[in-house]
């Protein structure tokens, strides 16, 4: 097989290190606007070689690993090169918008909307890593546009690479998302602004942050070139969201200035019950 990957980060790369663990005979090949990224990325063994589009007319599969504002300019333009044969698939956060940029293309058949929800803070092709997909939930849209062969090639790699497959319309995905991952980066970054806007003044307050401040702040890490556009896209969802969660900081800053311990105890308490919810995701 002739692999393409255009965005050799973080997913892009881990996917193609997964290929090349599972299919030795497969060629990776590397398309990125970061002529960097490509010399890393084959320096590190995740693909080996670079290449440009008009090669993708050799291509078996092409994934699409940029950011999403970027993967609707591309995706049509991609569309257009690739041979009848080929499955091309994002993997980006949001799925609406991507799914309306190919709706009316020719070789709308050819694409298959997904999103793996994998990852970590770090980005570019060193944060690659093999087994990154394992067990993971791959959510795709709009299944039912994508031809059942090609269908059945893309499904063959996600299935060899450990995903658990959840399908879902476009529009579902987008609000499910935006409570689950999106307001979780908010929450970090602005999390990590407080703290560090306070730091100004005091230095010792990093002295005092442990474990419990790293892993909520963790998040604050990630690339503002992915998540930007994400939050753009996303705009009416993770707004409601938002609205919800700052709804609930005033509720709990109105008890804690009532002194109604009992009432903030109620309320931590009625959240505990997120652990079950947690560990049967793991199970």
């Amino acid at each position: 097989m002739n692999i393409y990957v255009i965005g050799i980060g973080l997913i892009g790369g881990s996917i193609a290190l997964d290929s090349k663990a599972l299919y030795p005979q497969t060629k990776i090949f590397g398309i990125d606007s970061n002529e960097d990224h490509i010399k890393q990325a084959i320096a590190l063994g995740v693909v080996d070689e670079g290449a440009v589009f008009e090669d993708l007319a050799k291509a078996d599969f092409v994934i699409v690993s940029v950011p999403v504002d970027v993967a609707i300019v591309l995706l049509p333009k991609i569309l257009d090169i690739i041979p009848d044969t080929a499955i091309v698939f994002d993997v980006g956060s949001t799925k609406t918008p991507i799914c309306e940029a190919v709706v009316n293309h020719p070789k709308r058949r050819n694409f298959i909307a997904t999103h793996p929800i994998a990852g970590t803070e770090f980005s570019g092709p060193s944060a690659a890593i093999t087994g990154l997909f394992q067990g993971k939930t791959n959510i795709i849209c709009e299944v039912e546009k994508t031809a059942f062969k090609l269908q059945e090639k893309a499904l063959w790699l996600f299935n060899a690479m450990g995903m658990r497959i959840r399908y879902m319309d476009a529009k579902s995905h987008d609000k499910h998302i935006a409570y689950v991952s999106h307001l979780s980066h908010i929450s970090s970054f602005m999390l990590g602004k407080t703290v560090i806007n306070k730091e100004k003044d005091e230095q010792d307050i990093f002295d005092m942050a442990g474990s419990g401040f790293e892993s909520t702040v963790r998040l604050a890490k990630s690339s503002p070139a992915m998540w930007t556009p994400i939050f753009k896209q996303n705009k009416k969802q993770v707004v409601k969201t938002l609205e919800e969660y700052i709804a609930n900081l005033s509720k709990f800053k109105e008890l804690l200035e009532n002194e109604d311990y009992d009432a903030i105890y109620s309320e931590m308490e009625s959240v505990n019950k997120i652990k079950e919810i947690l560990n049967g995701m793991k199970k």
